[in-house]
Formats: structure tokens, sequence, C-alpha cells
């Protein structure tokens, strides 16, 4: 079997359930705090660009962060809704199954994102990867094919950042070596994109 990613990641104080779950919570707490204000404030900025512009905003994701990236889209679409504001136009990679799965099947998973990303979308659109690791090799390869096009970067990673933290144009890395808080702390991310989104919106 594969190694098992779970051996990676960061310990935390098992002496009891409650002090495990206090730990947890200050590395959590002290990971989105470290998040680079400046980045996130230009991963909005571009968000809010390419509806404003007409262009859709792309997210894509393995496991949890695949999970991410179709909340991602709820929340951009009907959570920062308001009257007389262009809808945020969104759509995960991960979402059509019968697409992804003819891609993994024909061409191999790691082409998955990356044939999408050859197949839609157009100049001014952004691309909003998720990866842990920042390595996954399908991640990589959408980011990649997404900049040949002329299209925004925008990453989400974790642990030292990986290939995605280097090679995206907006990179929100969450520095811990773990994979529950960091999937915890990109969905932290998610929700205040869209949150501080609306509130701007509403003036």
């Amino acid at each position: 079997m594969k190694d098992d990613p779970r051996s990676r990641n960061e310990r935390f104080d098992t002496s009891s359930i409650g002090a495990f779950l206090q730990d947890y919570a200050r590395r959590l707490g002290a990971s989105l705090a470290a998040v680079d204000g400046a980045a996130l404030d230009a991963a909005c900025r571009l968000v809010q660009r390419a509806a404003d512009g007409g262009h859709r905003v792309y997210s894509v994701g393995n496991g949890g962060s695949a999970a991410i990236a179709d909340h991602l889209c709820c929340d951009l679409i009907k959570g920062t809704h308001v009257e007389g504001k262009p809808t945020i136009d969104s759509y995960s990679m991960t979402s059509n199954v019968a697409l992804y799965s003819a891609i993994a099947n024909d061409f191999g998973f790691e082409q998955v994102f990356e044939t999408q990303v050859e197949l839609l979308g157009r100049r001014g659109d952004v691309l909003l990867a998720i990866s842990s690791s920042g390595n996954s090799p399908n991640i990589i390869r959408a980011v990649d094919a997404a900049k040949a096009k002329g299209r925004v970067t925008i990453g989400l990673s974790g642990f030292s950042g990986g290939k995605l933290k280097d090679r995206a144009d907006v990179s929100l890395h969450v520095n811990c070596n773990n994979y529950g808080v960091v999937e915890d702390a990109h969905q932290a991310l998610m929700h205040v994109i869209a949150q501080y989104i609306v509130r701007e919106r509403e003036g």
C-alpha cells in the first residue's frame, strides 16, 4: 500500500480528548493568523475582478480539498449574491463526475484538471487550486496549464507549500504539518473570502 499521508501529521497532546482539542485549536488559530494578509487581499481582488469582468472562477482539489473546492463554489455563487451586483460565476472541476471519470479513464488521473483547463475557460478566468501538500501532480499540471493560457492562479497549500506555493500567482500558504488543520484553515479562508466580498458588496 502507498505511504499513508497521515504519517506526516504533526501530533497533538493525547493525554485527554480535551487536551487534544485545545492543542488542535491553538495550532489552527496560529496557522490562520500567520497567513499572508496581502496575499489574501489580492485573492479577494482577483475573484471580484473576474466577476466584474464577466469571467469565471474555477476550483480544483483532491479528497478533502475537492470538498472545499465544491463548497467554495456554493459560497461564491450564493453566499456573495447582492442585488445589482454580478454573480460570481464559479465552477468546481471535481463536480462533473462523468467528465472527471472520463478524463481519468482515457488520459489518466494526473490530467483530470489539466484537460478541463484546456477545454474550458477563457483569458481573464481565475483558477483556485487547493492542495494540502502543495505537490499533487494533477493540481500542479492544472496550474501550469492555466498560466500557459493566460489565466490567473490562486494556490491554497499547507505543510512546506510544495510546488504550488511557488507556482501560483497568489499563494495562500498555511504553515502547518497536519492535514486536518490545513484543511480546516483552507475552509476558513474560503469563508473569509466569501464573507469579506459580500460585506464589501453590501457597502
